[in-house]
């Protein structure tokens, strides 16, 4: 039997406790040389790409002399290493020797591995010194042959002066300095060298003219269009289902509406197919990006679906999905940033460097977090592309929050404005903004015998209230009406809550909980009132209640909410004021299906709710809000709206043609001429303009109103001259044009006409006592008021 000194053992554990960090220590070392070789000299080599012309090797990232440099301290540190091992071992040794002379053959079994791993760890040394000889004769030739290519196109990199390209020389200047900055340059080629700069200036984006002795083949080969396929209208969406994905109860929740309505967009493909008859539509590559639905972007939604959160958005996006999928037109559909860069094509970077190819679609439709997104990722190619953008937007931004420099200027910046967009390409969900346009969404649409069986079913005392969140039942002067309510009718809440009642909610209120959308449906026609609380504003369920047999009622604000003075619209980019919970219910639906009073008078309030008891109404929804209104409507934005085309350039007032107006026959307003020529490609029609001068202090929006009229925004420019005031017997002292969202208009007092300077600030909303806005307005088609009769 092999018997082993009990010292020995103990001298071996040591050893290896001793030895084993260095041992991964060396490790780790050998590791990161080779990952850092291999990072270094692939970025030297992997630069050189087919089409490159030989001056692009990359001299500039790391692996020049900075890589040198750390490879000569790796080396130094190794050999430092060594010096401390051996030191290490013979202060060891010395110990050992003074604590067992009589051992020595042990102590020097003990030491034999020490002395192998320095041996290793010199070896290393060597081999990483080698390494960065080697890196540097490669380096040098590398220097060398760029020095001799450079030779020969030195005076053919310079920054040209061309005034065509003003900006030029200085954007090479900002490339000396920066263009390490983003590694999307380098992407491109970009390597530190002036010709790389102006390659990239003039080939990726377009601040230099070509360079002579580039190849020109590829720049001048436009991508072939391919030809354009016709739209057919459909009506099987299962196929859409796909294309909105899964995995977010907001999804989810979307395409259960879809679902749930396909027979209803069915129906109303084949009515439009019939309107429209033989119009050839072209069918249009369509990207939608729901940025409010993406992690990036927070996401809150998804979590409050199933918990009464606001699904009015939710609602709006599957309809525009469903209206866009079932007018025949091409659909990719993202709700992830990553997602949104691939099908953009955006350069690997930090977003200032231009599409790595064309935009592929036509249209991209999206809020205004995906817009954000959008900006932060296209570079250069989010202004040249940012026309074909639709922001689909709640409550509007008006031109003079739009505008950037308008904004800054006079207060109107908030965190939503300033994008310089025509403020036609913002699209609201009711028609509030004209100077937007008006999305919608759509409401489920009742036949003649559903109809009848709800009328014949609805209870004259019941009452439900607005509103999914306990939140707004607390007191805040609701016991009053509450209570006056309680003594006629029955009320019912569909309130939140996961195992205990609401305590906000009062214990008089039959409370069922979150319904699913069927099961509201069916509450809401039973019930004879739809009360709101004045919260929230503008959704989409007045218009459900409305359609199912209900009165809605709804308190009337004094004073209007604004920006100005309430905390929900403050930062929101508009100064609209809001005189009750739901306008649009309140101005174009009105009495007998909409009542709006004054909560705070009692009198007012009890005497609508014994009115409304005795009202008999019938299921009703306006036109715009069906799915054939809302397919016709979004039919007709993307066949007439272009915003990408030139405008003209003529400046305000410079006019030589005859005017197209003439006074109305009562000398109230103007018309555009009979045998005036229409303007061609003008959407909505001129024919369909007429214009007022409004009274002081008022809106274009309420002036227009006043006469049965919508105001239209796109017919400013024909009406911003000198010429319109004197066919409406305006005398003008004098005339001036200057950038301001009032403009064109008759300053008070006095007989100074100003028009407008900037195109993007033409508005109907705004208005101030000092001035009589010049307004154009139009007619428009009856339950569609986004368009006009001549529009479609």
């Amino acid at each position: 039997m092999i018997t082993v000194n009990p010292d020995g053992k103990i001298m071996v554990r040591r050893c290896l406790v001793t030895l084993r960090p260095f041992r991964l220590f060396v490790l780790g070392i050998g590791f990161f040389t080779l990952c850092f070789l291999m990072t270094s000299l692939g970025g030297q080599f992997s630069a050189r790409r087919l089409g490159d012309s030989p001056f692009t090797i990359r001299t500039e990232v790391l692996g020049g002399p900075e890589s040198r440099g750390i490879l000569r301290k790796m080396s130094d540190l190794l050999e430092l290493m060594v010096k401390r091992m051996d030191m290490l071992a013979r202060l060891e040794n010395s110990s050992e020797l003074h604590r067992a002379a009589s051992d020595t053959h042990l102590a020097a079994d003990r030491l034999s591995p020490g002395a192998g791993l320095m041996e290793r760890i010199q070896a290393i040394a060597q081999n990483v010194s080698d390494i960065a000889a080697k890196v540097d004769q490669i380096l040098r030739h590398s220097l060398l042959l760029h020095s001799k290519v450079s030779e020969g196109r030195q005076d053919q990199c310079e920054a040209p002066s061309d005034p065509k390209f003003p900006d030029c020389s200085g954007k090479v200047e900002w490339m000396r300095a920066r263009w390490t900055s983003d590694p999307c340059y380098a992407f491109f080629g970009v390597d530190g060298t002036e010709c790389s700069f102006l390659i990239y200036l003039s080939e990726v984006e377009w601040f230099c003219p070509p360079l002579p002795w580039r190849n020109q083949t590829k720049a001048q080969t436009a991508p072939k269009t391919l030809p354009r396929v016709q739209a057919v209208f459909r009506s099987n969406l299962s196929h859409l289902l796909e294309l909105m994905g899964s995995g977010k109860e907001s999804l989810i929740f979307m395409k259960k509406r879809t679902k749930r309505l396909t027979s209803q967009w069915a129906t109303a493909a084949q009515r439009l197919a019939q309107k429209l008859g033989d119009i050839q539509r072209d069918q249009k590559q369509i990207l939608v990006h729901i940025g409010f639905l993406t992690e990036e972007s927070g996401d809150v939604f998804s979590p409050r679906v199933l918990k009464g959160g606001p699904l009015g958005e939710m609602v709006q996006w599957a309809d525009i999905l469903a209206a866009l999928y079932v007018l025949g037109h091409s659909l990719r559909v993202t709700v992830s940033l990553k997602e949104l860069q691939s099908n953009l094509g955006v350069p690997p970077g930090r977003g200032n460097c231009p599409l790595t190819m064309p935009l592929p679609f036509d249209l991209i439709y999206t809020d205004y977090h995906g817009l954000q997104q959008m900006k932060q990722h296209m570079g250069l190619s989010f202004k040249k592309y940012r026309c074909r953008i639709r922001v689909i937007d709640t409550f509007g931004t008006e031109p003079a929050y739009n505008h950037e420099e308008y904004a800054t200027l006079h207060g109107y910046r908030t965190n939503w404005g300033y994008w310089n967009l025509n403020p036609k390409q913002f699209m609201t969900m009711f028609p509030h903004t004209p100077d937007n346009s008006f999305m919608g969404f759509v409401s489920e649409e009742l036949n003649e015998t559903e109809k009848q069986l709800i009328k014949g079913g609805k209870a004259s005392n019941m009452a439900v209230v607005y509103g999914k969140e306990a939140s707004i039942w607390k007191p805040q002067g609701k016991e009053k009406f509450l209570a006056i309510l309680n003594k006629y009718m029955e009320i019912h809440g569909t309130v939140y809550y996961e195992s205990q009642r609401p305590p906000e909610v009062p214990a008089f209120v039959k409370n069922h909980g979150l319904l699913p959308q069927p099961e509201f449906q069916q509450l809401l026609r039973k019930a004879k009132l739809f009360i709101g609380f004045g919260f929230p504003y503008e959704g989409p369920a007045p218009l459900e209640a409305i359609a199912n047999g209900c009165v809605f009622l709804q308190s009337r604000f004094s004073p209007p909410h604004s920006s100005l003075n309430h905390e929900f619209f403050r930062g929101k980019p508009t100064s609209r004021e809001v005189f009750s919970q739901h306008p649009y219910a309140e101005n174009f639906i009105g009495k007998p299906h909409v009542w709006t009073v004054d909560y705070n008078n009692s009198e007012e309030f009890e005497a609508a709710i014994k009115a409304i008891m005795k009202t008999q109404v019938d299921p009703y929804l306006p036109y715009e809000y069906t799915c054939e209104g809302m397919l016709e409507r979004i039919h007709a934005y993307i066949q007439h709206q272009d915003f990408c085309a030139v405008p003209g350039s003529a400046l305000p007032g410079t006019h030589t043609s005859p005017s197209p107006f003439v006074l109305a026959p009562n000398a109230t307003h103007l018309e555009w001429a009979r045998n005036a020529s229409l303007v061609p490609g003008a959407w909505p029609p001129t024919h369909s303009l007429r214009a007022w001068l409004a009274a002081p202090g008022r809106a274009c929006t309420d002036a227009c109103l006043d006469h049965g009229l919508i105001c239209e925004p796109s017919f400013f420019p024909f009406l911003n001259s000198r010429d319109a005031f004197l066919k409406l017997q305006v005398p003008c002292d004098s005339t001036e044009w200057e950038m301001h969202h009032l403009y064109p208009a008759l300053a008070q007092p006095g007989q100074e006409c100003y028009l407008q300077k900037e195109p993007l600030l033409f508005s109907c909303a705004g208005a101030n006592t000092k001035y009589q806005r010049l307004c154009p307005c139009r007619d428009f088609r009856k339950g569609q008021v986004a368009l006009c009769r001549g529009c479609l």
